[in-house]
């Protein structure tokens, strides 16, 4: 089984990402950052923050699950915004999306909130709403169950380090893999968790017996050129003792985002 992690930084790589997603043929999808927006006229929206301005995907989750045709798409919106379609508002929803090759049965879920709660009138101010999703699969190639949960961890305007609200989020995350996940089968936890390789979320991973392969496997750069800030770690992808790990690896290039691909394949 291959799963795979990314950003896909709202799309703002379209074209190569589409290509990118579409070659890789992993078995789960694990994406952070997707934008959907069905009522969209044009094929790309303009988003404003403060003084950000970007163009984003109108609707990215469907540019993906129509690349992928063997997959189920799961949309999780975090919450939903205007952004401007030509001289028009637009509502756009952005969160989280798994696809999952429809030969591995979905046999659990578990979606909810690790910090604040879904904002369907505007995505607000940072620190904003972030989810997570959780699923139970059966493979069928394998004849075991394993739980496959993804995440992106909150953003602060103050940096990735660490703070009481992380400290929350970590527990709060817990307590949803908690619900689903079975002692004795595997679990892996994937996505963007905007921390740093020391940050306290870890010890709070750990009593869910998860290491992190980014770091123990002696990757230092998460992020791809297109990111000009320091601190390169942000993406991480952790896995129990139940998982017998056969490769893994930071996907260099191509670069479809500003973070890199996480890859996983599982024995």
């Amino acid at each position: 089984m291959k799963i795979l992690s990314l950003n896909v930084w709202g799309g703002m790589l379209h074209a190569p990402l589409i290509d990118y997603l579409a070659a890789v043929d992993a078995d789960i999808y694990c994406l952070q950052e997707v934008p959907r927006a069905v009522a969209a006229r044009s094929d790309w929206l303009t988003y404003r923050d403060g003084a950000v301005e970007l163009q984003q995907r109108a609707n990215l989750y469907r540019d993906i699950a129509t690349a992928l045709p063997a997959h189920d798409g799961f949309f999780a919106p975090a919450m939903r915004g205007e952004l401007l379609d030509g001289d028009q508002a637009c509502w756009q929803e952005f969160g989280l999306a798994t696809f999952i090759r429809q030969d591995i049965a979905v046999i659990g879920q578990a979606l909810d909130f690790v910090h604040g709660a879904f904002s369907p009138h505007g995505f607000g101010a940072h620190p904003r709403a972030r989810n997570a999703q959780a699923f139970r699969l059966y493979d069928y190639k394998t004849d075991r169950a394993l739980s496959v949960v993804q995440f992106h961890g909150l953003r602060t305007e103050d940096g990735k380090g660490d703070s009481p609200v992380r400290d929350a989020q970590a527990k709060t995350l817990v307590a949803l893999i908690e619900r689903l996940h079975h002692e004795n089968e595997g679990l892996v936890l994937c996505g963007d968790f905007n921390l740093l390789p020391d940050s306290r979320t870890f010890k709070t991973l750990a009593q869910l017996g998860l290491t992190d392969l980014v770091t123990t496997r002696g990757f230092t750069d998460t992020r791809t050129s297109l990111y000009k800030k320091p601190g390169r770690h942000a993406d991480y992808m952790l896995v129990n003792a139940e998982v017998p790990v056969a490769e893994f690896t930071v996907v260099e290039t191509p670069e479809v985002s500003d973070h890199r691909a996480l890859l996983l394949t599982i024995g």
